[in-house]
This record gives structure tokens, C-alpha cells and sequence, in this order.
């Protein structure tokens, strides 16, 4: 791996190729699936059954949390994601059989969906925690950067890729597809130096340690304000991502100009990862929720309605943003919170995210229909604004220092759930 960009430095150490390697194969199956799981359900049932299939699996990321980011600290953190991807694997082939069949029902697709879930809610607190104990710290911020740069660039061709594929081959293929994805996952898992026994500490009530990762958030006073900026600021995007589409049906060409700016999100996305690989700022939050105001000023645009070219630059810059907070904030996470309850403080913190989303978007169409379309966004927009201002004024979140010197990385991978080389407050 000589002769590599600074930015791509992570990948010289084997672990994280492995890593890097299997996140983007079960990456580029993971895109195809959503156009497909979409189609499927509303081809053998309505947009009721819709819902209830995706909310299962909102259900199962949600409810299951929290106990997958408690596991993830007391087992093996590759044992947990490798774990996590046969579940995945299982579930997706089984899917892929019932498609090849024609025998899929509602039922299944909803069952299915809860199961991925819950895997879901174990794999990723897990990689969270296990990224800083296989990167060098000064790495980090690079290594989180390039994970989710293959996510942003599956994104953007996947849901079209998709279509084609179920249009020439079917549902049953784009199943298949990722359910090898997440086989090749766990190979690549399997091939990093795994501990020869696992030894279990002596552990108290998954409870109590549930709340000992909230006393460890309590006492950062960053992560206090930040998650409640981030509460304020996901109740925004779900009023985003119910009204957006409204406005465009309304001023726009509906289905066709909404796709347009959802490409155009994903682009975004896509240039905010290529973004953070390069940019290392002393004070990484204090950017990250700076460029957090595309969000409300793209909300103010839709009341009423700029013209669809500034719609879909406001939405590029919106993912821009969301994937900068997401990668300084985990990298943060990841320097400055003990490597032994990582997962767990992990896991609460999505945890506020997951929860407030959904619900925001299950109450914003009856307030929307009470006060209007045009004043719940721009309230939502103030509503974000505040939340940023509020979180730029506390002194912790400004001065919060990333780790940026380098040092020389361990020689050969370092067991998961081993106490790796992190700053801690």
C-alpha cells in the first residue's frame, strides 16, 4: 500500500482494509435494496402494507438499540458484526427464496424487516467501537471519512441500478445480491486476528450498564448540548422529508422533480465524505454544526417554493452537512469516550435520533393540515436554528479538540474490545 494519498492513510493498516473492504460490498447491496423492498410490498399489497413493513424495521433498529450497543462492549466487537451479518445474510436469502418462488407475503416482508433491524442495532454500534481499537487515533477522522464515502457512492447509483435490476431480473435477484454482500462482509471480518478465547468480565445488569453509558455522556458537557441540538435538528428533517415531497407535488412535477432532488441529496452526501477526508479542523463540532444551517435555510426555501435548481443545490447541502456532523461527531466520540463503553454511548446517542424522526413525521402531516404547510416548515426551520444557535454558544462543543498528531500505529491488529490509544476527558 505504498505511495497512498495522506487521506487514504487508514488503509494501509490491514485491519481497516478488511473493514473498509466488507462495509463496501454489503454497501453496494444494501443500495439496491430499498427501491426494491418498496416496489415489492406495494406490488402484492398497498400503501398501508407499506408502512407497516418499514416501520418494523424502524422497530426493530429502535427497540433492540441500546442492548446491541451493551453487547458490543462486552463481547468481541468483530464476534458481534460478524454475528450480525449472518443474521442479515440468512434473512436476505430467505427473502431472495420466497421472491424466486412467487410465495412472499406482507407478513414475511414485515417479519424480515424487524429481523434486519435488530441485526442492524447490533452491527453498527459495534463498528463504531471497533474502528479506533484497528486505526491509529491520528487515522480516525480519514477512516470514518472513507466508510462512509462508499456508502454516499453506492447511494447515489443504487436506487437506479435497482430499478433496472428488478425491471430485467426481479425482486428476488437484488435479494440474493445482498445476502452474498453481507457473506463477503463477514469474510472479510472473519480474516482480521480475532482473540483465541473470549473472556467475558465479570458484567452487572445490562440496565445498569445501560445507564452507565448515559452517566458518561452526562459528564461531557459536548455530548449533552450536541444530542440536544441534534433532537431539535432531526424534528426539522422529519418535517424535511414529509412536506419536501408535498411542496414539489404541489409547485413541481411531483414523483419525477422529487427524485431529482433526492439525486441530488445523495451527490451531496457523496462530496461531504470527500469533504471530511481532507479537512482535519482543530475544532471539528464547532464547523460541523456551523454548516448545519443549510438545513434550516432549505426549509425556508420551500415556503414558498424557490425554483427546483435551488431546491436541489439546498438539498446537496443539507447532506453535505448531515454527513460532516456525523463524521466529526463520531470521530469525537471515538477520541474522547473511553474504548470500553464506546459502543454503548454509541448506541444511546443514535438512539435520540432514531426515536424523534419518526415521530416527527408521523405528527407533522395533522399539524401541517391545522397551521399549514408553509408555516410548519418555516417553524421548523426556526425550530433548528434555535437548536444550532443554542448548541454553538456552549464553550465545550467550540473548543472541543481533535486528536490530529501523528504517532506511530501499533504494529498488527489489536484485539476488539481492547483498550485502544484514545484521549478521554
Amino acid at each position: 500500500m505504498r505511495g497512498l494519498p495522506g487521506s487514504f492513510e487508514p488503509l494501509r493498516e490491514r485491519p481497516f482494509r478488511l473493514l473498509f473492504l466488507g462495509r463496501t460490498l454489503s454497501a453496494v447491496g444494501d443500495a439496491l435494496v430499498p427501491v426494491a423492498m418498496t416496489f415489492a410490498v406495494l406490488k402484492i399489497g398497498d400503501a398501508t402494507d407499506l408502512g407497516i413493513v418499514l416501520g418494523s424495521g424502524w422497530a426493530g433498529r429502535v427497540l433492540f438499540l441500546v442492548a446491541g450497543g451493551v453487547w458490543a462492549d462486552r463481547l468481541p466487537r468483530q464476534i458481534v458484526m460478524m454475528g450480525a451479518d449472518v443474521v442479515r445474510a440468512t434473512v436476505q436469502a430467505l427473502l431472495a427464496v420466497a421472491f424466486f418462488t412467487d410465495s412472499a407475503r406482507v407478513w414475511e416482508l414485515a417479519a424480515a424487516s424487524a429481523l434486519f433491524g435488530l441485526a442492524s442495532s447490533f452491527f453498527n454500534p459495534a463498528s463504531t467501537g471497533l474502528v479506533p481499537s484497528i486505526v491509529s487515533r491520528e487515522r480516525l477522522q480519514e477512516a470514518n471519512a472513507l466508510l462512509g464515502l462508499t456508502r454516499g457512492a453506492t447511494s447515489v447509483a443504487g436506487p437506479a441500478i435497482s430499478g433496472i435490476v428488478v425491471a430485467a431480473l426481479g425482486f428476488g435477484v437484488v435479494f440474493l445480491v445482498d445476502a452474498l454482500s453481507f457473506i463477503a462482509s463477514f469474510a472479510c471480518l472473519a480474516a482480521m486476528q480475532l482473540p483465541r478465547r473470549i473472556d467475558l468480565k465479570a458484567r452487572t445488569s445490562m440496565l445498569r450498564e445501560a445507564l452507565e453509558g448515559l452517566r458518561l455522556i452526562r459528564e461531557r458537557r459536548w455530548m449533552v448540548a450536541g444530542l440536544c441540538c441534534d433532537v431539535i435538528f432531526n424534528i426539522a428533517l422529519g418535517v424535511y422529508f414529509v412536506l419536501g415531497p408535498v411542496v414539489v407535488e404541489q409547485h413541481f412535477d411531483g414523483a419525477r422533480d422529487w427524485g431529482l432532488v433526492m439525486t441530488a441529496a445523495s451527490v451531496g452526501g457523496l462530496l461531504g465524505s470527500a469533504f471530511v477526508l481532507r479537512v482535519k479542523p482543530e475544532h471539528p463540532l464547532f464547523i460541523a454544526y456551523l454548516v448545519g444551517f443549510a438545513t434550516p435555510l432549505q426549509l425556508f426555501a420551500l415556503a414558498p417554493p424557490l425554483p427546483l435548481a435551488a431546491l436541489m443545490v439546498g438539498a446537496a447541502l443539507v447532506f453535505w452537512a448531515i454527513v460532516i456532523l456525523n463524521t466529526y461527531w463520531a470521530t469525537m466520540e471515538q477520541q474522547h469516550v473511553p474504548p470500553d463503553a464506546l459502543s454503548r454511548v454509541d448506541s444511546l446517542a443514535w438512539l435520540a435520533s432514531l426515536v424523534v424522526m419518526p415521530a416527527a413525521m408521523f405528527v407533522v402531516g395533522p399539524v401541517s393540515s391545522q397551521i399549514g404547510v408553509e408555516t410548519t416548515l418555516v417553524a421548523a426551520g426556526v425550530l433548528a436554528s434555535v437548536g444550532l444557535v443554542g448548541v454553538l454558544s456552549v464553550r465545550d462543543v467550540r473548543e472541543l479538540r481533535a486528536v490530529h498528531e501523528v504517532r506511530p500505529a501499533t504494529p498488527g491488529p489489536v484485539a476488539a474490545g481492547a483498550p485502544a490509544d484514545v484521549l478521554e476527558r
